[in-house]
């Protein structure tokens, strides 16, 4: 393996296990602390209450995909559409907002959809269980 082919892979290592790694803790908060919260957002935006379960999905199962890279590519634009979601659900009125100190209200997520996205256009790389072989890793 070249050392430029070695770097862009540690690189994607790097990529999803601080986009996937991170993302963990809040799906591993809803986990213990359930998603009572979320189902009540949901119903408020007039959605049903079932809807909240894929808080789960993009939180907790699709970031366990990243980071061991199997269906890499499918489990970060499922990652991506719940942050997409999480936001105009939870921050809509956030999106054309700066912070006190001249942030953008949700940098936070903003980060974690572009990170998935472009994990889904980098792929796992060959440091993760598929060893980036097939079309979805």
């Amino acid at each position: 393996m070249s050392d430029q082919r070695k770097q862009a892979d540690l690189g994607k290592l790097l990529l999803r296990v601080a986009v996937a790694g991170l993302m963990l803790f809040h799906g591993l908060d809803k986990l213990l602390h359930g998603i009572g919260g979320i189902e009540g957002l949901v119903q408020s935006k007039g959605l049903p209450k079932f809807v909240a379960w894929g808080v789960i999905v993009g939180e907790v199962i699709a970031p366990l995909f990243i980071l061991v890279g199997k269906y890499t590519r499918p489990a970060a634009l499922v990652f991506a559409f719940n942050m997409v979601v999480a936001v105009l659900l939870a921050h809509p009125g956030d999106i054309f907002r700066t912070g006190d100190h001249g942030e953008w209200k949700i940098e936070l997520q903003a980060f974690y959809i572009l990170g998935a996205l472009a994990i889904a256009l980098l792929g796992a790389g060959r440091f993760s269980v598929s060893k980036g072989a097939g079309p979805m890793d």
